[in-house]
């Protein structure tokens, strides 16, 4: 099944729709990125795909985004335990519009990046084939 983000999801120039007071947050996160956000940032923005730091879409900011794979990878600190509902109606609102979400956990990521990356290699192979 081929995924795609309906044309009401998009602006006229194609665009992913966001809440435009979003782009002062996305930029502040952008400026004071987590530990582990800057240590995965490093390393992913040398990937062969390009992603986007702190997106904005619809009314959330997504640590990162890449368009040609409708994939989004967030990094995932203590607080969100307490948000688990919270996170889960944004990956269902997401998926609707043929978005995938992957969480890695910041000590994870600080401490194992490189099975951490083997992992996001398994599942873009899995998403490149998904949206053949």
């Amino acid at each position: 099944m081929k995924y795609f983000c309906p044309e009401e999801s998009r602006t006229k120039t194609g665009f992913l729709r966001y809440f435009e007071d979003l782009r002062y947050f996305a930029k502040s996160n952008r400026n004071n990125p987590t530990e582990a956000e800057k240590l995965f940032w490093l390393r992913l923005k040398k990937y062969k795909y390009t992603f986007l730091r702190q997106k904005p879409i619809y009314r959330f900011i997504v640590d990162f985004y890449c368009s040609k794979l409708l994939l989004v990878i967030e990094i995932d600190g203590g607080y969100h335990h307490k948000q688990i509902g919270y996170d889960k109606g944004r990956e269902e609102l997401l998926y609707k519009i043929g978005i995938k979400t992957v969480r890695f956990e910041n000590d994870n990521v600080i401490k194992n990046i490189d099975k951490v990356f083997e992992e996001l290699d398994e599942i873009i192979k899995e998403r490149e084939k998904e949206l053949k």
